[in-house]
């Protein structure tokens, strides 16, 4: 009898239990109800959560908000402490707890891309923070906010800002990381961005295309992977495919199909980006370099004006032409340092500049705020000089009769071109930033090429001397001894240049290119005394 009364309460316990929770929950949906049609919170109720989430929301109910603070207690406690091992899940179980508080997460990953990560001594361990600043908006909030501008622009802001910009002295660290990083899914420098995203959309899809007596479920087998999420993973971990797997399938475009549906779910499942959306801006601005961090800042204030139910933010607008404007003052990626990770060098994207006039416009005419106007005079202003410097003088002339005809009483804009851009060479270099100074060395460069391209060594040795003038004054006037705002060796950039053109010139011209570098090579060496078993000039990659 004991027995019976011991699992008769039980039972009843489990039932009143069910009843409770039942209750609870009908009485938040009606509180949700009044509290939406009221207007009484900033946020609706969160749909579509992780059951997580939905549980605490539900079952808690009004005690998560107590919960919650004293998460914060003790995450403002431990940060005083030093001690921030516990920092990471404690904001998450923050943003779980208070889902539609994006204020909150938004302080939280600002504090660990910013704040605590420069108390850190190690690069790593800052770019650990970093990443985990990312993570917390990327990775979860934004799971449960599609639709709050703030948290693109935080997101888009420590990208564009704490990644991009020379700020930080871990800023080149960052940058390799992140360019590592995006290149193992990308399969190189650039992936094939439209068989990507010709790509089935999810796992489910891919599955969907593929029934199980295909040659695709019977390579499987045979590698001894038991599922497509199986595959990934491996794919992910090996960056390649098993041999087995590979031998298996005897059609050559049906693996490259499958190797892009990888490398698509790849970038979905870890960085969040969507490749049918990066054609879309591709085609819009022109082809961008996906490596950089400004053209994340791109995707993501993009991606939130597509999302917030406005469909405009003054905030993400400004963003979109901010870093379309740095991605065309160095928006080509030519080489990163996977060994050190302390050099970057970049070049400008000159194929985006109308794009990044007609941002500026179009914010202006949306928005009719004065300040678009004035980022469009200096912008335009800076990439005559951009333009000039690396070749562009039609482009160039271009847009400085388009400043004279806009402000026809300037007299700055009067002048001839050449006058403008040495003026404008002559105050850059007094208070250039690293990208400036790397852009009118690499510019210099590369107008180098061009004279000696057409045979006039003058003018080649003449734009080399000054390039290494520029150099040099600014590692001894700018640089200093801070290694975060340093160039790369001047040799090492003068080489890259030189791929970027064997690379890019026409073929004819590229070979003329190689045959004058040699015989320069050649007369150096002959000057110096040097037997001429010197290495060649460097060969088109």
């Amino acid at each position: 009898m004991n027995g019976f009364k011991k699992y008769f309460m039980l039972f009843l316990t489990i039932i009143a239990t069910v009843i409770i929770i039942a209750a609870i929950s009908l009485t938040q949906r009606e509180m949700n109800k009044v509290i939406s049609e009221n207007k009484l919170t900033y946020s609706d109720p969160v749909k579509n959560a992780p059951p997580i989430v939905a549980f605490t929301t539900v079952a808690l109910g009004s005690f998560r908000g107590l919960i919650a603070d004293l998460l914060w207690l003790r995450a403002s406690a431990l940060q005083d402490e030093g001690n921030y091992f516990e920092m990471v899940q404690l904001a998450s179980w923050i943003t779980k707890l208070q889902p539609n508080f994006s204020g909150a997460t938004a302080y939280l990953a600002w504090n660990m891309a910013y704040n605590i990560s420069v108390t850190c001594s190690s690069f790593a361990d800052r770019w650990r923070w970093v990443s985990k600043g990312i993570e917390l908006i990327r990775d979860e909030a934004l799971l449960y906010n599609p639709t709050d501008p703030i948290l693109y622009k935080e997101l888009g802001w420590i990208y564009q800002h704490k990644v991009g910009n020379i700020l930080d002295d871990a800023n080149l660290y960052y940058k390799n990381q992140m360019a590592i990083a995006l290149m193992k899914p990308f399969g190189g420098a650039e992936p094939n961005w439209e068989a990507l995203a010709k790509a089935p959309s999810s796992i489910n899809a891919f599955d969907k295309k593929y029934p199980a007596k295909s040659p695709y479920r019977e390579a499987l087998k045979v590698s001894g992977i038991e599922s497509t999420s199986a595959l990934l993973e491996y794919f992910e971990d090996k960056g390649t495919l098993p041999a087995k797997f590979t031998e298996s399938i005897a059609n050559p475009a049906g693996l490259r199909k499958i190797i892009y549906f990888l490398r698509a779910e790849w970038l979905r499942e870890k960085f969040k980006l969507d490749p049918s959306l990066i054609v879309v801006i591709n085609k819009r601005y022109g082809a961008l370099d996906w490596r950089l961090p400004e053209t994340q800042a791109i995707y993501w204030a993009t991606l939130g004006l597509e999302k917030c139910p406005e469909k405009a933010d003054i905030s993400l607008e400004r963003m979109i032409t901010q870093a379309l404007k740095d991605s065309f003052m160095s928006g080509r990626l030519l080489m990163i340092d996977a060994k050190n990770y302390e050099n970057v060098i970049t070049v400008p994207n000159l194929k985006v500049v109308d794009s990044v006039l007609a941002t500026f416009q179009k914010a202006y005419e949306k928005n009719k705020n004065k300040s678009f106007l004035s980022a469009k005079e200096n912008f335009t202003k800076d990439a005559i000089v951009v333009l000039y410097t690396f070749g562009g003088y039609t482009k160039a002339q271009e847009y400085l009769d388009m400043l004279k005809k806009e402000f026809p009483d300037n007299r700055e804009y009067k002048m001839g071109l050449d006058h403008l851009v040495m003026k404008e060479w002559s105050e850059d270099v007094k208070s250039a930033t690293m990208k400036q100074a790397n852009d009118i060395i690499s510019g210099l460069l590369f107008r180098s090429c061009y004279y000696l391209v057409y045979g006039d060594t003058t003018a080649y040795e003449s734009h080399e001397k000054l390039a290494r003038l520029v150099y040099a004054r600014y590692q001894r006037d700018q640089a200093g001894t801070e290694k975060r705002t340093g160039l790369a060796p001047f040799n090492e950039i003068k080489t890259n240049i030189i791929k970027t053109c064997l690379k890019n010139f026409p073929p004819e011209i590229a070979k003329i290119l190689e045959t004058q570098i040699k015989s320069q090579q050649k007369e150096a060496k002959e000057e110096l005394g040097i037997s001429d078993k010197a290495s060649p000039p460097p060969k088109t990659p």
